[in-house]
């Protein structure tokens, strides 16, 4: 795949080409992230922006099956929640090979290597990259790094071959540069000094002071110390510039430049972080020429006490022979117990003492220090560890300007600033896996202690949430009780009153409690109240519209304040607008909102949580399934923001996205005692939980609603349940629950009074007869339904229970009634605007027509079933009719058609992730005997 200019694709040595923008950067954007998964709402934003139509979802699937098409294999975007990835095997992308060929060539000691690995980089560039996708921002963006990577390497190739001696040719291939980049030092550097090897000393010179007025005239400054340097060396003919000497020498700078070590001590027994000490190898462990693939900034960041700067020093050690000019090291105590942060004046000062410059030759101001410090730098190789940053500005001044350099940065904030303005590579520390956690246990008590304990050494990891500061003061209270199992302080663990209390190390820094503390007080303290509000929230997360009504706040102040407290690391954003709270902070969030909080404070604060997702709930229901049964809401308190999804589309987004949330929060709701928050919560699930298939959540959160419905007393929430439940315990195939819960709904209706719930009622009596075989009492409920909404003048409700009456006549092989009643309900349907029913009455007409034989017709009832679906963005009822398109296929004689129908409802099953793929699976696999082997190309079939 091409993107180092015109976007296109290679297949076999064949090049297809892609048309349309949008296609195009569809695939631009996932062939710059291979192999990770790109969200749909990322892809929509990238290709759309501000003006993205209410049809792009739909439009985004249409441009991904055209790719497919085009690479000619399905499975090389797939679709994984919550968008698709490219899935290709090896360097599929020509910027992977060039990065890869730049990185190799940069780091290469060997200097022929270099040039022939830079050169192969270079030939990959067929013009201006992503030419035609650059109208897009982000891909403009893209595109100007993919120029600056050119860049580098044409930089450093020309280095390459001033090390070999190629001086004189390299002559007017470095000119024509330096007209393409006037401002370019680097390159005019490699001009000068080809110059003056090639005997034109004058025009070396001429070259420097054209820079240096161009420099004065566009940007009001003056040459780099070290270009100055070069123009000194260039007037004295200094030896070191022929082209015998090794490159990138660098004239003395003043003082005599001492070689320092201040790395602090190695942490014995190192353990885990193998992924993130390859990313530190990889882009920074072989200093080089600077560029987007290779930094030699790293800004390393994390929440506290996951192990910032035992990481940091750890691979300091490891790589420190790669820079023979030394390794500085500084804690800027940016989050320090005492709040004594240090100054950059001060940091650096000490780094000019420990490069060898008396204090006396130290000069006033951090500018000139700043100065002062980068020319000792010029030309070496050393390693800067700059510790505990508080923020950029901390940080800016230490940071070395020579690309031999590599500066390592650790903090709890992002530092997005430096990022952004110096090109820092930002790696996020994440809890240890499970794995290395053990591996960090093994290696501080000994393989065989941790071997003979596994269960008790689980119990100790998941205490302490994985974080590795956690475990370093859990298994240093082990140490020092060599004799005691391990079991014993897993229990100590688990039964400490006082979650936080089990992790005092004794010692402020080993403190879990005290070192959160720190950066909790650096907050401000809006910032700091939604911290604690965040003690109250179920979990396992937490999306900004409910972090606003938990607060009682704004939307856009509740991201403001999400953004800081992520910055911090005290909260982790793992997907875009969606946050989480490690379980320690989560207890230290709880402890202090005990603390600080008044127990009014925290009732409202949890009712405004609960109201927001049920009122977002029940309008993402009410989407899903516009004519069931309603409820009462109660209105939400002020403060809360219920922003509700506009489509069905945009409500099952929702509902996938908030799953476990919603799970937790109606557990929770029925713990504190809101029991009608419990049970209407509960009901609002209901539709989503049947289409994903979720049926053990549908059952599980319908028994919570009924135990709350009786502890309220309200027989019609009570009523409603039970019918709920009994349909969840169908679906899971237990019949006997099922008909004994809707006969006591039936029984409650029918106290109440209430006509239109013993007809829901019934028709759900129908559905479950009706999958259990049992059509003839299917049809006599579903017809009881009919005449109860026929009494109480439901139209609507009318129509779908002639469409289930119409049903029950075809399963009892009548077709002809079944076509009267379907065709009734479709006529009705049209008339109220259910269109939902509309598609379903047509997925009834179809199975009719197909059993009467005339298959013509039932493939038209389909197509008119699926469509419908298709524009409600009702995706499991499109592959339900998909396959019931499939069977009419096979008995009309036409296998292949079946088997694309059944490959497109298999393949909407798989990505809703629904149990009911397995079966059709199964169907497939029956009627073709081969492994199920998906054709490339996705062609309509009803």
């Amino acid at each position: 795949m091409r993107l180092l200019g015109p976007v296109d694709v290679t297949v076999d040595a064949t090049a297809r080409t892609v048309s349309g923008l949008r296609r195009k950067g569809v695939l631009a954007v996932l062939a710059l992230h291979p192999g990770v998964i790109v969200s749909t709402d990322r892809l929509i934003d990238v290709i759309w922006g501000d003006r993205a139509p209410a049809t792009a979802p739909n439009s985004l699937q249409s441009h991904v099956s055209y790719l497919r098409r085009t690479i000619g294999a399905r499975s090389a975007i797939a679709s994984r929640s919550p968008g698709y990835v490219l899935d290709l095997p090896g360097e599929a992308t020509d910027v992977e090979v060039a990065e890869r060929l730049i990185r190799e060539g940069t780091r290469s000691t060997d200097h022929e290597h270099a040039r022939t690995v830079l050169a192969s980089a270079l030939e990959l560039w067929r013009g201006q990259s992503l030419v035609d996708v650059a109208s897009l921002d982000w891909l403009h963006e893209q595109a100007e790094r993919l120029e600056h990577l050119r860049l580098v390497a044409v930089r450093a190739l020309a280095d390459a071959r001033l090390a070999l001696g190629e001086h004189a040719q390299l002559v007017p291939e470095l000119e024509q540069l330096a007209q393409e980049y006037p401002l370019d030092e680097h390159i005019h550097e490699q001009l000068m000094v080809a110059l003056y090897r090639a005997g034109r000393q004058s025009d070396a010179l001429a070259t420097y002071r054209r820079l240096r007025r161009t420099l004065r005239d566009d940007l009001g400054i003056e040459p780099s110390p070290a270009l100055r340097d070069r123009e000194n060396a260039i007037l004295s003919q200094d030896p070191a510039l022929a082209w015998s000497a090794p490159t990138g020498e660098v004239v003395a700078v003043a003082g005599r430049v001492s070689v320092p070590a201040q790395l602090p001590p190695a942490v014995r027994a190192f353990a885990g972080r193998r992924d993130e000490l390859r990313w530190l190898d990889e882009r920074l462990g072989w200093p080089g020429e600077p560029d987007p693939a290779t930094m030699v900034i790293a800004a390393v960041s994390g929440t506290p006490g996951v192990g910032k700067t035992t990481l940091a020093v750890h691979w300091a050690h490891r790589v420190a022979d790669h820079f023979p000019d030394g390794q500085l090291y500084v804690n800027l105590r940016g989050f320090d117990a005492g709040g004594a942060v240090l100054d950059p004046a001060d940091a650096i000062r000490g780094f000019l003492a420990a490069l060898g410059v008396p204090v006396e030759r130290i000069p006033a101001g951090l500018s000139a220090q700043a100065g002062l410090y980068r020319s000792l730098l010029a030309g070496r190789r050393v390693l800067v560890v700059i510790d505990n940053a508080r923020d950029a500005e901390q940080v800016r001044p230490l940071l070395p300007g020579s690309a031999g350099c590599v500066a390592v940065v650790t903090s709890r904030n992002q530092l997005t600033s430096l990022v952004a303005s110096e090109g820092a590579q930002p790696l996020a520390l994440d809890l240890l896996p499970a794995a290395e956690a053990r591996d960090l246990l093994a290696r501080r008590l000994g393989s065989d202690r941790v071997a003979g304990e596994p269960t008790a050494v689980d119990q100790i990891i998941e205490s302490c949430a994985r974080l590795p500061l956690a475990l370093a003061v859990a298994t240093s209270r082990a140490a020092t009780r060599p004799g005691f199992p391990l079991a014993a302080l897993a229990d100590e663990l688990r039964d400490a009153a006082d979650a936080l209390d089990a992790f005092d190390g004794g010692d402020p820094t080993t403190d879990v409690r005290a070192v959160f503390s720190w950066s909790y007080q650096a907050l401000s303290p809006a910032a700091g109240r939604l911290f604690r509000l965040l003690g109250l929230h179920p979990g396992p997360d937490i999306a900004v519209p409910a972090a606003a009504s938990l607060a009682g706040i704004a939307v856009r102040q509740a991201r403001t304040l999400l953004t800081e407290l992520a910055r911090t690391h005290l909260l982790i954003e793992h997907a875009p607008g969606r946050y989480a709270l490690h379980d320690l902070l989560r207890v230290y969030a709880t402890e202090l909102i005990q603390d600080l909080d008044s127990d009014g404070e925290r009732q409202d604060a949890v009712r405004r949580l609960l109201d927001s997702y049920l009122h977002v709930a029940y309008a993402g229901a009410r989407l899903l399934q516009p004519f069931r049964d309603l409820i009462e809401l109660e209105p939400a308190l002020p403060g809360v923001a219920a922003v509700e999804p506009v489509d069905a589309e945009q409500a099952m987004a929702w509902f996938i996205a908030e799953h476990p949330v919603l799970l937790n929060t109606v557990t929770r709701a029925a713990d504190d005692g809101l029991y009608g928050h419990a049970w209407r919560l509960a009901w609002t699930l209901a539709d989503f939980f049947d289409r994903k298939g979720h049926w053990h959540d549908w059952a599980a959160t319908h028994e919570i609603a009924l135990t709350a419905a009786d502890l309220l007393a309200d027989r019609r929430a009570a009523a409603s349940v039970r019918r709920g439940l009994g349909r969840a315990r169908a679906q899971l195939g237990q019949y006997t629950e099922a008909h004994a819960q809707l006969w006591q709904a039936a029984r409650l209706y029918g106290q109440l009074g209430d006509v239109p719930g013993q007809a829901h009622t019934a028709r759900s009596i129908a559905w479950v007869c009706s999958r259990q075989g049992r059509h003839r009492e299917a049809l006599a409920h579903a017809q009881r339904a009919l005449d109860l909404f026929e009494a109480v003048g439901d139209r609507a409700l009318q129509a779908r229970a002639l469409n289930s009456v119409g049903w029950q006549y075809a399963q009892l092989r009548n077709h002809g009634e079944a076509l009267h009643h379907c065709q009734r309900a479709l006529r009705l349907l049209r008339e109220v605007g259910d269109r939902f029913g509309e598609a379903n009455t047509w997925d009834s007409l179809g199975y009719a027509h197909h059993h009467l034989g005339d298959h013509q017709q039932a493939t038209a009832c389909y197509q008119r079933a699926v469509a419908l679906f298709q524009d409600l963005g009702d995706r499991y009822y499109e592959a339900d009719t998909l396959t019931h398109a499939g069977e009419s296929h096979r008995a009309a004689g036409d296998p292949e058609a079946a088997r694309l129908a059944w490959l497109r409802a298999l393949d909407i099953l798989d990505s809703l992730g629904h149990p009911d793929a397995d079966r059709l699976r199964a169907t497939l696999r029956h009627h073709w005997a081969h492994p199920l082997l998906r054709p490339t190309t996705p062609t309509p079939c009803v």
